[in-house]
């Protein structure tokens, strides 16, 4: 997938990993309330969520694929080699970086915990930290729908 592919269309995105153990679900499940409550106002476009992971190393496409299931139902989840998924994460100063392995292999990914609001230009256009609830990126959302002016070509 290319950031064309969603030309047209309002995004959430976000990106973890599928080893997460707190922060990465808590967050996805806050982004899937949010566009839950958007989706329930029919005078507003469609959202579409999207997960990119940040730990390509373990997380295939049928690692991500199993995870995003297990929150909404559009959720879209991304994965790609280590040079994709580092450019990726570039585009937006996402930082992530693997901590050391366990006696069983297993680490951590310390990483950047903001979920972003694309227009449908493909533009950023805002973000959303962890003190955000997803009624206040509902409704901040909302107001950017309302609002949207594309760019003039």
């Amino acid at each position: 997938r290319r950031k064309a592919d969603f030309l047209g269309q309002w995004v959430l995105l976000y990106f973890g990993f599928t080893h997460c153990p707190d922060v990465c679900p808590d967050e996805l499940e806050k982004l899937s309330r949010a566009v839950e409550l958007l989706e329930a106002d029919a005078a507003l476009p469609p959202l579409q969520p999207l997960f990119v992971t940040v730990d390509p190393e373990r997380d295939d496409v049928a690692a991500v694929a199993r995870y995003v299931r297990d929150f909404h139902p559009r959720l879209l989840g991304l994965t790609g080699s280590p040079e994709q998924v580092r450019a990726a994460g570039g585009a937006y100063r996402v930082y992530a970086r693997a901590g050391p392995k366990d006696e069983d292999g297993d680490y951590i990914v310390d990483h950047t915990v903001v979920i972003y609001l694309l227009g449908p230009d493909g533009l950023f256009l805002d973000y959303y930290g962890r003190g955000k609830t997803p009624a206040q990126i509902a409704d901040s959302v909302r107001r950017h729908m309302q609002t949207y002016e594309p760019l003039p070509d």
